[in-house]
């Protein structure tokens, strides 16, 4: 007995044609690229997804090793963070958010809030550069710009992470 499903015109002629769903001729060439143009369309999808990867591992390295740097004492960050006059506290504190910003950028769940707040971060030190320290901003202003780059490309995910935590 064949059953005729009316919410699906499809259903309904391969009932009465007595043809299961996706076997009949017509279904099987629409799956069948016609050119290459409806493979192509992918393409640009999956090479900006592997450019935003390269993206975040290179940031992730920079800024982790800058934070590791700043941990374990290095002597030009010691006196840079004393000529900022804030105090070593600073120094351990912008270290540890950069290495946890680091270590985000790789874990796909995190990589956006992770760039989000790597941008934070480097708007402060954009600031630092310019107005306390008195020097060229360029450096932070690059990695702040790629870090934009990352959060814009991972939105859709940092939404959907951020939605799950509020509804706990």
């Amino acid at each position: 007995m064949v059953e005729i499903n009316s919410d699906n015109p499809a259903h309904s002629a391969n009932a009465i044609t007595g043809t299961r769903p996706g076997h009949d001729k017509e279904s099987r060439m629409s799956t069948i690229p016609k050119d290459n143009s409806e493979t192509v369309a992918h393409t640009p999808g999956r090479a900006s997804s592997i450019g935003v990867w390269i993206l975040q591992v290179v940031l992730a390295a920079i800024i982790a090793g800058g934070g590791i740097s700043k941990l374990a004492g290095d002597p030009v960050m010691v006196d840079m963070f004393a000529d900022i006059g804030a105090g070593q506290w600073l120094r351990y504190l912008v270290g540890a958010l950069e290495v946890a910003g680091g270590v985000g950028l790789l874990i796909p769940a995190l990589a956006g809030l992770a760039s989000l707040g790597l941008a934070a971060l480097l708007t402060g030190a954009v600031i630092t550069d310019q107005f306390v320290l008195e020097q060229s901003p360029w450096l932070p202003l690059a990695f702040l710009v790629v870090a934009a780059v990352i959060a814009r490309a991972r939105w859709s995910r940092t939404e959907a992470v951020v939605g799950t935590l509020l509804r706990r």
